[in-house]
């Protein structure tokens, strides 16, 4: 009998779920760099052009989820002001200088950052401009698509090339990965799904790491419950001047 879209959508995001935590290396390194960061009172950066943004924001002002976390929004590059010209302004030179002239992003500090494609501009040069201040570079991205395209970027490197260290989400060319007969497109993108996996088991981790190391995580917790609404307010009254966006 054939098997319902639906149900292999679910057998597809198992399959990259097994693959993506394989990673364990690479999870625990990360886990282990912002450790290391939140110990050193350093600050924990993210940013994501188009769809990756959405894993921005699923680590920022996140119930069971870091305080120290500064993201790095620009309204053109999400979708909701014009989600076909975010396309367009995620590929220009330079833009990423101009969004962090006024970030504080420096040695000791972590930047995460998520790209599908890892192509194209904004995404690279935003890596690289956190390097270059002496941030260590975390990227998720889906190493098989990258390594089908050529880079959008002047230098020719795609992001996994430039990161100090990369996840791959193990997503198809495309991201897309159920074929539907009578559609020649394929349905059901997987790099959400897996990215927000990966991103959570790496904070995880690294809140483990803390506890070990007898440093108490500093952590949001439901906004919407009675007693985490009261834990956030002492968290919010410290952060809210430190954090753009809060």
């Amino acid at each position: 009998m054939k098997v319902a879209a639906y149900l292999r959508y679910y057998q597809e995001i198992e399959i990259r779920l097994k693959a993506a935590f394989a990673q364990e290396d690479k999870i625990k390194k990360a886990a282990t760099w912002i450790a290391d960061c939140l110990i050193s009172e350093g600050w924990i950066y993210t940013s994501g052009t188009g769809h990756s943004h959405l894993l921005a924001e699923e680590i920022f002002y996140r119930a069971g989820g870091f305080a120290r976390i500064r993201p790095i929004f620009h309204e053109p590059l999400m979708l909701h002001q014009s989600a076909s010209e975010s396309s367009s302004i995620e590929r220009q030179e330079n833009l990423a200088s101009k969004l962090f002239k006024d970030v504080a992003i420096q040695k000791n500090d972590v930047f995460l950052i998520a790209s599908n494609s890892g192509r194209n501009t904004v995404s690279i040069e935003m890596a690289l401009e956190a390097k270059d201040r002496g941030a260590k570079v975390i990227s998720i991205t889906n190493l098989k698509h990258s390594q089908s395209v050529i880079s959008r970027h002047s230098s020719g490197q795609k992001l996994f090339e430039i990161s100090d260290l990369y996840l791959d989400n193990f997503g198809e060319i495309g991201d897309a990965c159920i074929a539907l007969e009578g559609q020649n497109l394929n349905m059901g993108p997987t790099s959400t799904v897996i990215g927000a996996a990966l991103l959570q088991s790496i904070m995880v981790q690294a809140a483990e790491y803390l506890l070990q190391n007898k440093k108490q995580p500093e952590i949001f917790s439901s906004s919407n419950s009675d007693q985490g609404e009261k834990h956030n307010l002492d968290l919010l009254r410290k952060y809210h001047p430190l954090v753009k966006g809060l």
